[in-house]
């Protein structure tokens, strides 16, 4: 904590200069001194402007989506001070020290470039009592409203009943009226009130909008289904899960197959796992697979990536994708998360999604989509017809670079590797 004699001698020394600086303007060097001091405090005056942080190469800009803090209140060192949000995802912007918040330069929807000015921070403020907490004074209940007092008055005499009158003669009965019809103003008020509600789409909704647009708009896509009886798996999986989870500290679920099925069958048929270059009119193919599973979080549809998954194993698989679905859910993922990829696998599945159309991931050239297990009847090969559990397999891809033999000989090739699993352990 700054002496209040040093306070006053510093400030002394800041108008000096700033005396001094009007004089001999020309001096580009002295000048700019003064604006990065004027703003930032001189000789470590503890106001510091906190600018909007670096969120990936190919980002510049974000917008402000939440401030959970006021002008005025104290912040710990890692405190939550804004929300951006760009076109990939939500950066939390942190105090790097623990301050009083001066000022926020700029308001909710406000769009902020990378490296302007975000927030002050006055970190010589002292913490309140209380840990940093806000003092809410408690509302002065209202006075209550004092009872009327009431009087017992005597009770009212009774009134005197008056003799019968003699009884009216009879009417004739009138015609029935008939049934009016009934009024348009009824019907219409009979709907009831039917309102509508607007809401602005995130940066991230507008991206994924963009990009699934370019998707339709650049590739000729193209689906082809394909039946998988996951019996075996299933059977599999409920014999070892127990011992899997013990030995791993994970689950045993099915992503996992499906991940290196695919990653066999890409291995397999280099086709579905190259790239068209549209500058250089080259087709791009790799010798890696880098497999991006799509993931719900609450602000939309994440794609993280699991890196050379032709090394990893299924317990690998399962921790990673265990590992972003909890930084999806936290919204603590990271763009370097969900930067390349060379196939997409998409589980509908899990919302009891039957069967669809998975959208190519640009620059991707195919998608594979998983959908429910459900009992059906099938005939097996001996001619007998059973209740099995049976998935449907849909696989997206780009017409362009990919033929229909390739596309169907892929996903025969994973179909036939989850049917019987030993296929994997095999190598065949």
């Amino acid at each position: 904590m700054l002496s209040y004699c040093s306070i006053v001698a510093r400030r002394a020394v800041f108008q000096g200069t700033r005396c001094a600086l009007s004089q001999s303007s020309t001096n580009n060097a002295t000048a700019a001194a003064w604006r990065y001091y004027g703003a930032r405090g001189w000789m470590g005056m503890p106001i510091k402007v906190i600018d909007v942080p670096t969120m990936g190469d190919s980002i510049t800009e974000g917008t402000i989506v939440d401030i959970p803090v006021a002008p005025g209140d104290y912040v710990n060192e890692d405190d939550v001070v804004l929300v951006l949000e760009t076109d990939k995802v939500s950066v939390d912007v942190r105090a790097p020290e623990a301050g009083a918040v001066v000022e926020i330069m700029g308001e909710v929807d406000d769009v902020v470039e990378v490296g302007s000015g975000l927030y002050r921070l006055d970190t010589d403020a002292v913490a309140p009592a209380g840990g940093g907490q806000k003092k809410v004074e408690a509302a002065t209940p209202a006075a209550a409203s004092p009872v009327a007092e009431t009087k017992d008055e005597p009770a009212p005499a009774p009134t005197p009943i008056a003799a019968a009158a003699p009884p009216a003669p009879e009417k004739k009965a009138a015609p029935p009226t008939p049934p009016s019809m009934p009024v348009m103003e009824s019907i219409t008020t009979s709907l009831g009130n039917r309102p509508e509600r607007r809401s602005k789409m995130s940066r991230m909704r507008q991206r994924v909008a963009a990009r699934l647009k370019e998707s339709q708009n650049t590739a000729a896509m193209l689906t082809t289904f394909q039946e998988v009886d996951m019996g075996n798996f299933i059977e599999m999986r409920a014999r070892h899960k127990d011992e899997f989870q013990k030995k791993h500290g994970v689950k045993l679920g099915f992503m996992s197959v499906f991940v290196k099925a695919a990653t066999a069958a890409l291995q397999e048929v280099p086709a579905i796992n190259a790239y068209i270059d549209d500058e250089a009119k080259e087709i791009v193919y790799r010798d890696y697979c880098d497999i991006s599973v799509a993931v719900a979080s609450p602000n939309g549809l994440v794609v993280p990536v699991l890196r050379n998954t032709e090394f990893m194993s299924f317990a690998d698989v399962e921790r990673t994708i265990a590992l972003f679905g909890q930084k999806a859910k936290d919204g603590t993922l990271a763009l370097d998360d969900m930067a390349g990829g060379t196939f997409t696998i998409s589980n509908g599945g899990v919302f009891g999604s039957l069967m669809g159309t998975p959208i190519i991931n640009q620059p991707q050239s195919a998608i594979l989509g998983m959908h429910a297990t459900k009992m059906r009847a099938v005939v097996d090969e001996k001619g007998n017809v059973v209740a099995r559990p049976m998935m449907y397999l849909a696989l997206t891809y780009d017409h362009r670079l990919i033929d229909g033999r390739e596309g169907v000989t892929f996903l025969k090739s994973v179909a036939d590797k989850i049917t019987d699993p030993a296929r994997l352990v095999f190598d065949i």
